[in-house]
């Protein structure tokens, strides 16, 4: 249910917009408009996306975030949130990140599906989404906030509403590693040592996203249905994190070890 009008809607997309390329964020949706909910959220990702296609960007996927229990209890919700996957936010395996191009970004690692067939919910099944993969691949997930992360004023943390609006603080992707096909690896057990500047900062495993990550897939699939919405076939998308989002400070390399299906990096000039 929506309670902001199309005017809010639009407003609050352009803060956004205004925040990215400045670099100064903004302030907290969810205290400017206390009533807000997800799917105005939905909403104001969405006309903020549109207004970059509109500036000549394109879509290339999508990223699924909020997957794990300990984020999920951290908001206090049940399900996880969406965001899109443009053009300009795909780096090459061991780029460099321009000092200037995030507020604040951090570092996630994933499990990315790249697909050969469109998948359309509703009812999309685990075995519906290794049916229409083409191959996985490993990823970080560079996140950026637009919004501030508490309030200076109220102390208030941002919520689930400020995160989805923010296109669910999606910032950029860096693919590299081995591509493999969905069947010849056991995502469940597919891990990753990530580490900064030589020291492992976290590790993890592919089942602490919904216990499989194909699940976080089909989720999508089937909340894309409700808005007339599917994934198209050759789009990337993010299974979401199994890790704690590091931080990525100005001189930092991360590298992200996925044993068997090889490493992938950035280095944050």
């Amino acid at each position: 249910m929506s309670v902001l009008s199309a005017n809010e809607v639009t407003a609050a997309a352009d803060s956004l917009d205004v925040a990215e390329r400045t670099r100064v964020q903004t302030g907290l949706l969810s205290l400017r408009h206390p009533g807000m909910t997800m799917d105005d959220a939905y909403a104001i990702q969405a006309a903020w996306v549109k207004r970059k296609l509109a500036a000549g960007r394109k879509v290339i996927g999508w990223k699924i975030g909020l997957t794990s229990k300990a984020m999920q209890s951290a908001l206090n919700i049940d399900n996880p949130d969406s965001g899109v996957l443009l053009d300009d936010m795909l780096f090459a395996d061991g780029a460099t990140v321009s000092n200037d191009r995030f507020i604040q970004p951090r570092i996630e690692a994933e499990i990315a599906y790249v697909m050969k067939e469109p998948l359309k919910g509703p009812n999309v099944s685990l075995f519906d989404v290794l049916n229409a993969t083409d191959y996985v691949t490993p990823a970080l997930e560079i996140l950026d906030t637009r919004i501030l992360r508490v309030d200076p004023e109220t102390n208030k943390a941002r919520t689930i509403v400020d995160t989805i609006s923010d296109n669910a603080a999606n910032a950029g992707i860096v693919l590299g590693g081995r591509a493999v096909r969905p069947d010849q690896a056991d995502l469940r057990w597919v891990g990753a040592i990530v580490s900064r500047n030589g020291q492992v900062e976290e590790t993890g495993l592919g089942a602490g996203v919904l216990n499989d990550p194909s699940r976080a897939i089909a989720w999508l699939a089937n909340r894309l249905a409700e808005y007339g919405d599917h994934i198209e076939a050759g789009q990337v998308v993010l299974a979401g994190s199994f890790i704690r989002p590091i931080e990525a400070r100005h001189g930092d390399t991360i590298v992200a070890d996925y044993g068997p299906l090889g490493t992938v990096s950035c280095f944050f000039r």
